[in-house]
């Protein structure tokens, strides 16, 4: 019988090992970079397939995203007593800094990085993979290299489109629902928009992108056990991929977000 506190300690290690696992997988990427131009017409193929095929999904969640941000604003607003003139600032704020970034990244972790595991994944168990490197071809190069730059490149690409949509919804419900002219929520926009606030999103962005490639790659290159295997691996890396956001999230808001 296992008893709790040796039980987390072995999912502690176990999880650090794969945190390890993932870090050096990343490291066996950025080895491959000079192979890139060899790998040129794969990684459009990957930029097209991960990340202009992710554009409705994103631009539809981020209308709902903006939409909400502003009812919310203005029902908090209307509690406090605050001016309803203050919508336009505190949307385009929450949207740039926070809600774009972090939920682009969750989204795209659900569809791409699922993906990216089930198929590399398949690829492991039907020995696909092990038939790539019999015939002197670098699978770290092939798959994972094209793989984690359409990601790292895209995911902030798709967060600049997120932030107009999520904004775009926001004008709406204020101007619709909330009785805020267009006006005064774009006057009010304008004036608290911060350049730097923009480029920290896509930092922010482009790690989280990185992180859930590289972690879709390692968990489909570690499936084991047929399609059970390739399933709880796909499982893994959505978890893991979104627990890595979230961290990832906290460490850049404190350090790049500074009082």
């Amino acid at each position: 019988m296992d008893y709790p506190v040796e039980a987390l300690g072995r999912r502690s290690v176990r999880f650090i090992s794969k945190l390890g696992g993932v870090f050096l997988m990343f490291g066996q990427m950025l080895a491959s970079l000079r192979g890139l131009p060899r790998s040129f017409g794969l990684l459009l193929d990957q930029i097209y397939v991960l990340g202009v095929r992710s554009i409705p999904l994103i631009a539809t969640i981020s209308i709902f995203v903006g939409a909400v941000s502003a009812w919310q604003a203005a029902y908090q607003f209307k509690f406090i007593g605050a001016p309803l003139r203050y919508i336009g600032p505190a949307v385009g704020k929450a949207v740039v800094m926070e809600l774009a970034p972090v939920l682009s990244a969750l989204v795209f972790a659900g569809r791409v990085g699922a993906g990216i595991t089930a198929e590399l994944g398949t690829m492991r168990v039907t020995e696909q993979i092990d038939a790539l490197e019999s015939m002197g071809i670098n699978p770290i190069r092939y798959l994972v290299m094209p793989r984690v730059i359409a990601c790292a490149f895209m995911v902030p690409f798709l967060v600049v489109i997120a932030n107009f949509v999520a904004i775009m919804g926001g004008l709406f419900i204020a101007a619709v629902g909330v009785d805020v002219s267009v006006e005064t929520f774009t006057y009010g926009f304008k004036n608290s928009f911060v350049l730097m606030d923009f480029i920290n999103g896509l930092i922010k962005a482009f790690v989280f992108g990185t992180s859930i490639a590289v972690v879709g790659c390692y968990e489909g290159f570690n499936a084991r056990g047929g399609a059970q295997g390739v399933g709880q691996a796909t499982t893994a890396s959505v978890v893991l991929s979104s627990v890595l956001i979230l961290v990832f999230d906290f460490i850049f808001t404190v350090v790049l977000f500074r009082l």
